[in-house]
């Protein structure tokens, strides 16, 4: 999910309502709110506790939501947290992989560490995510094996980017029912979802919730098979613009669709550039017109 900011940099709840209100009508079928998209990493601790209390109020038991919630330098101040993020009413809290241990520091410290953690909340259940920032820790499929196998783990939104990885990482957890693995790599998206991914969880999904749901529910169909490919190329093809400038240009694109936030954004990003502009609103009418093609095929 995404934060919406004020023009002078204060968190837009009415628009957050809106935004929360457009993935729920479109068919996401979770939410994972207090993530990288929603600049966590630029929110105080008492912004990223408002904005999961508000999208579980508007939310209201339609849809479950997670959060991360290992903020802290020390371990048992992550634990913390993650306690505080719980008792927000979440589903699971999620697990920033890179804010277990240094990039310089050894699997075999991550892992303890993880364990670590384990210990210190409890049976809270919880999930892993490969952020890129503050540098990119991916977990192995044996990894993964040993830690979902805990019962702990229901969640792991997967960053590597490697479908040949995905595919071990579903094969050593394969069986597991209260586990799932979400792709965050749209170009795999399909080839994810035929291996066994649970679900997707894309950026994409902040400029056209609709389109990847529409591809979880006919990833497999037969009948949908030119138009599922479609997708996936549109996706492939356009992974340029939707990363430059994020979130800005998110935002910028949710504005073509009317919802009412504006563009600002905490987080340091690239120059939204005239030149950008008008690419998102190519894609805008690209999508338009891709949509009303999935809506013939499928009448």
């Amino acid at each position: 999910m995404l934060t919406p900011f004020k023009e002078n940099g204060e968190i837009d709840f009415d628009g957050l309502t809106m935004l929360t209100e457009l993935y729920i009508q479109t068919g996401a079928k979770g939410l994972f709110a207090n993530c990288q998209s929603s600049e966590m990493f630029d929110l105080s601790e008492e912004e990223r506790l408002l904005i999961v209390k508000h999208t579980l109020k508007v939310a209201n038991g339609r849809v479950p939501v997670v959060a991360v919630g290992n903020f802290g330098t020390t371990i048992p101040e992550q634990a913390d947290f993650v306690h505080k993020i719980y008792d927000t009413g979440v589903k699971a809290v999620i697990i920033v992989t890179s804010l277990i241990a240094e990039e310089n520091e050894s699997s075999e410290v991550f892992e303890e560490r993880i364990f670590e953690l384990f210990h210190l909340t409890g049976k809270i259940p919880l999930g892993f995510y490969e952020c890129p920032q503050p540098y990119k820790r991916l977990l192995s499929a044996e990894q993964l094996r040993k830690f979902v196998a805990t019962g702990r783990i229901i969640y792991h939104k997967d960053t590597c980017l490697d479908i040949e990885i995905v595919k071990d990482k579903l094969k050593a957890t394969d069986g597991i029912d209260t586990f799932g693995l979400y792709d965050a790599y749209a170009v795999n998206a399909v080839a994810s979802l035929k291996a066994g991914a649970a679900g997707l969880s894309c950026i994409q999904g902040n400029f056209f919730p609709e389109l990847i749901v529409w591809l979880c529910d006919h990833f497999n169909d037969i009948d949908a098979n030119g138009s599922v490919n479609k997708v996936q190329e549109f996706l492939t093809s356009h992974m340029e613009v939707i990363h430059y400038a994020y979130p800005v240009v998110a935002k910028y694109y949710l504005q073509k669709r009317g919802i009412n936030i504006t563009t600002f954004s905490r987080t340091n990003t690239d120059t939204f550039t005239s030149e950008i502009k008008d690419k998102v609103d190519c894609l805008y009418n690209e999508y338009h017109l891709l949509n009303k093609e999935l809506t013939a095929n499928l009448i």
